[in-house]
């Protein structure tokens, strides 16, 4: 099967987009960037090709009449099942990496205490797993390591507060163990993991006497062999990809063409990723005709949510649910990341609530991209917002207020895969660029126009 392939590189993670010649989307693929791009980048292309033999799965059992009613109830059950899969694979790896930072401590008798109370959280580690990955349930995040996060800090701090062991040095294992598993690439199981799935689909969902339907729509798509015509490389560390200088791309042509294709009726863009937030103006070609980026400041960028995540101990994902039951917006001063995080200990020390705070803070970082919408040459119907930061309601909620209060009533599009913008229009280049009919578009001009 031809295919298109655009990769995004973020700072934070790295998105595939699997693309037909017919501009069809095959099937999308994430993972967190790591330290590691290039491992990041073969990531983030085995779940795009993965996810795209999942939706030809669909397809073909969709396809067959007589199973059209139950074909997305066995699809449901198949994903679901094939994400516990690689979870395991996952959370057995870690904890073989943790067993084995326990046997480098010289007390045997306080490697005996720690490799038992690693032997309990792995087992609820792996129970907490099977429940969340069931067809009704949601995933608390796209990534293991925010997952096994959780569950461990959980097992571990009930363990620390019954016995004589300590939490920070348990949390010290699984710091340093994370690390290791995020050096592998555990994409490559795929046939074990979808025989896993079958099996399971099989016999938990009711499914066993449609046993051979399964087998020979998952053979099916387990043996499509993908050809992938031209590839395209985007994102904040493009220039580490192993490609010639002809495929790659800038972001910001890449978003501008992604957000038309998504939203053709798009001109202005807006895209807060995790190191960087453009904003971009583009006509109804969808080429770019004006832009602005703020990449020397953390500040109202992704990465800045991290940073406040991380001083208030919780999750990137748990923010916006928790600034969106804020009573007020708390003003917040400092633009700059460090000082906002100096600000948040101080307002959290005279009493401030911490949803008050976060509502305020979530404010501040919009009102940074307000300013370079501005500068960029204002908002245009229709506005589209992407990257990682549209998935926070808060965010969003933000951003729509100081629109209005701005510019009056707009049209905002926010898609449900805005995280992909960029790596779909690194595919759409792919497919011009092929094609020949590819328009070049000098940034250093538009640059010198904007300043």
């Amino acid at each position: 099967m031809d295919c298109y392939v655009g990769i995004d590189l973020g700072s934070t993670t790295t998105k595939s987009i699997y693309m037909t010649p017919d501009e069809k989307i095959l099937g999308r693929g994430i993972t967190n960037s790591r330290s590691n791009y290039a491992l990041a980048c073969e990531v983030a292309s085995d779940e795009a090709e993965i996810n795209s033999r999942f939706n030809l799965l669909r397809d073909r059992l969709t396809s067959v009449e007589r199973e059209r009613d139950n074909a997305e109830k066995m699809m449901n059950w198949l994903e679901c099942r094939f994400r516990l899969a690689q979870h395991l694979a996952q959370v057995d790896a870690l904890e073989e990496e943790c067993h084995g930072i326990v046997k480098e401590w010289p007390d045997e008798a306080v490697q005996c205490e720690y490799d038992a109370a690693l032997d309990t959280i792995f087992s609820a580690m792996r129970e907490q797993a099977r429940r969340m990955f069931q067809p009704a349930e949601t995933a608390r995040s796209d990534f293991f390591r925010d997952i096994a996060a959780s569950h461990y800090l959980e097992s571990a701090e009930a363990i620390a507060q019954n016995n004589s062991l300590s939490f920070d040095r348990l949390t010290g294992i699984y710091d340093r163990a994370i690390l290791a598993v995020e050096g592998k690439n555990f994409s490559s199981g795929y046939h074990e993991c979808l025989e896993f799935a079958c099996a399971e689909t099989v016999s938990r969902a009711g499914f066993e006497g449609k046993r051979g339907i399964i087998r020979e729509a998952t053979q099916y798509a387990a043996e499509v062999e993908f050809n992938v015509l031209n590839t395209i490389g985007t994102g904040y560390g493009r220039q580490t990809l192993p490609f010639p200088k002809h495929q790659i791309r800038s972001e910001i042509l890449c978003h501008g063409l992604g957000a038309h294709f998504m939203f053709p009726e798009t001109r202005t863009v807006l895209d807060i990723g995790g190191q960087d937030t453009k904003a971009i103006q583009v006509d109804e070609q969808g080429i770019v005709t004006n832009f602005q980026m703020n990449d020397r400041c953390a500040a109202g960028c992704g990465r800045y949510l991290g940073y406040i995540a991380d001083e208030m101990s919780m999750g990137v994902h748990e923010l916006g649910p928790l600034a969106l039951k804020a009573r007020k917006a708390v003003r917040i001063n400092s633009t700059c990341t460090v000082f906002a995080g100096a600000e948040l200990r101080e307002r959290l020390a005279v009493g401030e609530r911490r949803e008050d705070i976060l509502a305020g803070l979530h404010r501040a970082m919009i009102l940074r991209a307000m300013s370079l919408l501005a500068r960029s040459g204002g908002i245009r119907d229709q506005f589209t917002f992407t990257g990682g930061v549209a998935k926070n309601q808060a965010a969003t909620l933000a951003l729509g207020r100081l629109v209005n209060e701005n510019y009056g009533e707009r049209k905002i599009n926010i898609s449900p895969d805005s995280i992909y913008t960029g790596a779909l229009g690194a595919a759409l280049f792919a497919k011009r660029d092929q094609r020949g009919d590819l328009v070049n578009v000098d940034l250093s001009k538009l640059k010198k126009q904007v300043s």
